[in-house]
């Protein structure tokens, strides 16, 4: 499965024009995430933040909250990932659950399945195939969470006491590898070997995206010539490896042909790489944009600005580098290629027959492309 694609894959300007036309005057597009989770929550039969009632309330994560408790009122950063899990505006922390569970239900039962699944089906949605997507939010929150810990070294007085820190860095090891062991145990439970060998190798894309991500100096970040080519590798492996894999999971578990297990993999990765594009954006497309707006140096609108201009002007620009990136063509071709992403992952569920479910997988990817 190849992750790099060239330019003449996405097509020049005009075909990324006909891309974008086609999915935002689509007439199924909701008008916000919020209403694409709430109608997909009923879709699948119950709300979908997927942090499992048996490990929320087991003694091990009670106790572990229990010291996470004595961070509030610090700057460590794990306060703030914890808020997250309660709230998040643009419901990304149960999206990859929910996208499996739809995927799930939109395929349904295998016709060619021999010998024939067994179990009954929930909501169209096989046990295992829940299981699967709760699996998947731990795996990402346990992500989200390590992500947390903070490099001592670089810390001054202005980020807090020490100590609170470092005991923040010992919660957010410790709550993130029980989230994780939690997870592996109910993969081995699935008591399929080849959606274990997925998962498992969605785990170590994940290690190996973050490490890409933390392993340059941030002066190698600002002038470090980055092709588009190396920016969606290491994203898929950090965004999209999880999603895509899960989805390919789910089909396994019901035992549907590679054909669709493929499709499912392509859709969940397209919709991963579509929905990353859309959050690059937003710093130079949203209303209350301003030049002043924090944004990442390794954002697919810096890189394909970069791409536009040459090296060397790039750095001669840095300077005033949000103004110049919103008005050359880095955002309006991150557009492009976020609804060349869309158009992708709507591509691959036209094997899907037509349902509830797949209507709402395709809502997402429109709401994901919709600026």
């Amino acid at each position: 499965m190849s992750l790099t694609l060239s330019r003449m894959k996405y097509g020049p300007p005009l075909a990324g024009a006909f891309c974008r036309s086609k999915i935002l005057y689509s007439t199924t597009s909701p008008s916000s995430w919020t209403k694409v989770v709430s109608e997909a929550e009923k879709i699948v039969g119950y709300p979908t933040s997927f942090m499992s009632l048996r490990c929320l309330l087991s003694d091990e994560l009670s106790n572990i909250a229990l010291h996470v408790r004595k961070l509030v009122g610090t700057k460590h950063p794990l306060i703030s990932t914890a808020r997250g899990f309660v709230y998040d505006s643009r419901n990304n922390l149960q999206l990859r659950g929910l996208v499996v569970l739809l995927m799930s239900k939109a395929a349904g039962s295998s016709k060619t399945a021999d010998p024939p699944l067994e179990g009954d089906l929930i909501s169209g949605i096989y046990p295992s195939q829940r299981n699967l997507a709760e699996i998947t939010e731990l795996i990402h929150m346990a992500f989200l969470v390590h992500r947390g810990i903070v490099n001592i070294m670089e810390l001054t007085s202005s980020h807090g006491a020490l100590k609170d820190m470092q005991f923040g860095n010992k919660m957010a090891v410790l709550s993130g590898d029980f989230l994780l062991a939690n997870a592996s145990t109910g993969l081995a439970q699935l008591q399929n070997t080849k959606v274990v060998e997925l998962v498992s190798s969605a785990i170590g894309d994940l290690v190996q995206g973050v490490y890409y991500e933390n392993s340059r100096t941030d002066e190698e970040k600002v002038t470090d010539d980055i092709l588009m080519t190396n920016w969606e590798e290491q994203i898929f492996l950090s965004h999209g490896a999880l999603l895509a894999k899960s989805c390919q999971g789910a089909m396994q578990l019901a035992k549907h042909d590679a054909e669709v297990q493929e499709k499912a993999f392509q859709y969940g990765k397209h919709m991963s790489l579509a929905y990353k594009l859309n959050s690059d954006v937003q710093p130079f497309v949203a209303e209350t944009s301003c030049d002043t707006m924090p944004f990442s140096l390794n954002s697919a609108p810096v890189i394909l600005h970069q791409e536009a201009l040459g090296r060397n002007t790039w750095i001669n620009q840095l300077n005033q580098l949000h103004r110049i990136i919103k008005a050359g063509k880095g955002v309006s071709s991150s557009l492009d290629l976020c609804h060349y992403h869309g158009n992708q992952a709507l591509e691959a569920l036209r094997c899907f027959p037509t349902s509830e479910a797949r209507s709402t997988l395709e809502n997402i990817v429109y709401a994901a492309t919709k600026f």
